[in-house]
């Protein structure tokens, strides 16, 4: 009885050998480097002073210099609970999460099916390498070295060559007593669909050998020598041995180089995995024939934490790379991504090392894109956004795509990372709070209650404090409470918001921070961790913003976007009038001309409409000596404000 094919393998890969050894041992510090998986410990199998028992936890393997014990996690459990095979399985699955399948009957005889092959596939091997010394094969020789492979290089590769004959290696292996039936199941010859004798897939063609992470050989690739072939590569089809969305080519050997430290490169085929690893860059793996699967993802990912894609300088090698994209951001951790190294136009990774050598492969791979940069790129690169509507649509765009990002802190730097590539864009800048940098008046941003003083003139503003200043003050909290319970509705305010001037420091740090976040799944959880729980909080709970029905019922974007309209509009119209006026008084020299009294006046009248909303209580109002409306309270304001300037003096308009 036995385990499912495949069962064994996934759970190796998903328990880290170092967590299951960590619980019966004491790890020496001094020796250790956990960042690489080098750990050492005193043995638990044999009684010693020094820390002689080594764990690989990249690889998952064991072994102790003192009494040369050595194995997996399996092995250890085995040794150290005193159970058997199954049982050590059961207890280590119970760990990975790994619910353990029904023991197969039939298992076993599969398990012995893959040995078979393999072997058999092992023999097709060292066929087609002889096969590449022979005389047929010297064209293929000539390419080999035209591409920089030398004789030493070939061998570590195990390249061969398939001749050109309809039952090369089907006669040769059937010749040394292998069915021809285990030749069909591995792949290696086909049966024609009108029946008779099976016929060599592999003819005319240099062979790259397949391997598994454990060096079994299980599949060929194969470049064809004639260019006018149907499909210039050709992998081996699905078989017992050979999943080609769950392999890589080069796995073990990269495998091994990573867990040195290497950067893990992902190329696109095996001629620039073999250029790449004879460049120095032993950490090499590519895909087989396939677009990258989410299964290969995971396996690279086994393999190191931020693999690098390589991907060809032209339009297909792009198209490649944004396709990554999409399929890596629903999978994407924390401590789990991707970086893209595009090569220069028109080139490969073989083709640049052979130009420029491995010092300029390996700054690209320095300056390797992070995901959310390549995704920038993919939504933006050649495209114009000089409108309202474009923009929209792209913040729309980058939210679809950051949505499907399933931890909550990692989507949120996503959109952080996002917000600020759309900031530098876009040129967003926000306007001083405060006033003029030169000139005759400056005023400093001042708190809550407190007027701001206007030099070159001994008036107090209202504008900055005072019932003015009251009002503007409201009005900002209620602006910022809608947006964050409304968050929907940013997009089309956002220009607005980034102008708003907020005297309250409070009220600007809202305000920062709304537009830090705005691509963040959950605005309000955003902001509260940006600032404190307690900002939003005290913003809430005052009754001028609780009463605001977008605040008391949040969702409704058509009364969120009403109630924004309205307050900005009232808000940014109170503003401009009021810096009218102050713009008037910078004028202002010790006598009011017709011109600057005619400003005033009509600033006046503009503020009092600015100010006055329908269904307002006109009780409230009284008409001014320039015949304006006016709320009380802004009269008596703008009254202090003007002084003893003489409306009455000229009601006319400049000329």
């Amino acid at each position: 009885m036995s385990l499912p094919p495949g069962f064994i393998d996934e759970l190796r890969g998903r328990l880290s050998l170092g967590q299951v050894v960590g619980r019966k041992v004491m790890w020496d510090n001094r020796k250790s480097n956990p960042g690489k998986g080098d750990l050492w410990a005193s043995c638990p199998f044999h009684q010693e002073k020094s820390a002689s028992f080594h764990v690989d936890d990249r690889k998952g393997f064991y072994y102790c210099f003192g009494c040369h014990a050595k194995g997996d996690a399996i092995s250890f459990v085995r040794e150290t609970e005193n159970v058997g095979f199954i049982e050590a399985v059961e207890i280590l699955a119970r760990e990975a999460g790994m619910p353990v399948p029904q023991r197969d009957p039939k298992a076993q005889e599969k398990a012995d099916q893959r040995s078979v092959l393999a072997d058999v596939m092992e023999q097709a091997v060292q066929y087609y390498r002889m096969q590449l010394r022979m005389a047929p094969a010297e064209e293929a020789r000539a390419y080999l070295d035209r591409r920089g492979l030398t004789a030493e290089a070939q061998a570590r590769w195990e390249i061969g060559f398939a001749p050109d004959a309809r039952q090369g290696v089907f006669r040769a292996l059937v010749e040394k007593g292998v069915s021809p039936d285990l030749i069909v199941d591995a792949g290696l010859a086909a049966r024609p669909d009108g029946g008779g004798d099976p016929y060599d897939r592999f003819r005319g063609r240099i062979i790259f050998p397949i391997r598994d992470a454990r060096g079994r050989a299980i599949a060929l690739g194969g470049r064809a020598m004639d260019p006018n072939a149907r499909a210039k590569y050709l992998n081996s089809p699905e078989t017992v041995l050979f999943d080609k969305g769950r392999s890589l080519y080069n796995h073990g050997p990269a495998r091994e180089a990573a867990g040195k430290g290497a950067v893990l490169v992902v190329a696109e085929g095996y001629m620039d995995t073999i250029a790449l690893s004879e460049a120095g860059f032993g950490a090499t793996v590519a895909p087989l024939g396939t677009a990258v699967t989410a299964d290969q993802l995971q396996l690279m990912w086994r393999i190191s934490p931020e693999p690098v894609i390589a991907l060809d300088g032209d339009t297909a090698g792009l198209r490649a790379a944004m396709r990554v994209i999409d399929l890596a951001l629903p999978l994407l951790e924390a401590g789990k991504s991707l970086r893209f190294a595009l090569m220069p136009q028109g080139m490969d990774p073989d083709d640049l090392i052979r130009a420029q050598g491995a010092g300029a492969m390996r700054a690209i791979l320095e300056n390797a894109l992070p995901l959310v940069q390549l995704l920038w790129r993919r939504e933006t690169e050649g495209k114009v956004f000089d409108s309202p509507e474009r923009k929209a649509a792209l913040d729309k765009v980058l939210r679809d795509a950051i949505k499907v990002i399933p931890d909550p802190s990692l989507k949120s730097h996503y959109g952080e990372e996002l917000k600020e590539l759309r900031r530098a864009l876009f040129g967003a800048r926000r306007p001083a709070a405060s006033g003029r940098r030169s000139g005759k008046w400056s005023a400093a941003p001042a708190p809550y209650g407190q007027a701001a003083t206007v030099t070159g003139g001994a008036k107090a503003s209202m504008f900055a404090g005072g019932a003015a200043g009251m009002e503007d003050h409201l009005r900002e909290a209620v602006i910022l409470a809608t947006i964050v319970l409304n968050p929907s509705v940013l997009a089309g305010f956002e220009g607005e918001l980034e102008r708003m001037e907020c005297a309250d420091p409070d009220h600007a740090a809202l305000r920062d921070s709304i537009l830090h976040h705005a691509l963040a799944a959950d605005l309000r959880a955003a902001v509260s961790d940006d600032l404190g729980q307690g900002v939003l909080e005290k913003l809430l709970a005052q009754r001028h913003v609780a009463i605001v029905p977008a605040v008391r019922r949040p969702g409704d974007d058509d009364i969120a976007r009403m109630c924004l309209a309205e307050e900005l509009a009232k808000l940014n119209a109170r503003r401009g009038h009021a810096r009218e006026v102050q713009d008037a008084l910078e004028d202002l020299d010790g006598a009011a001309d017709e011109g600057l009294t005619w400003r005033l006046s009509q600033a006046a009248a503009a503020l009092d409409r600015a100010g006055r909303g329908d269904g307002e209580d006109k009780a409230e109002y009284e008409t001014g000596q320039n015949g304006a409306r006016m709320r009380r309270d802004e009269r008596t304001a703008f009254d202090d404000l003007l002084g003893g300037i003489d409306f009455a003096k000229s009601s006319k308009r400049p000329r």
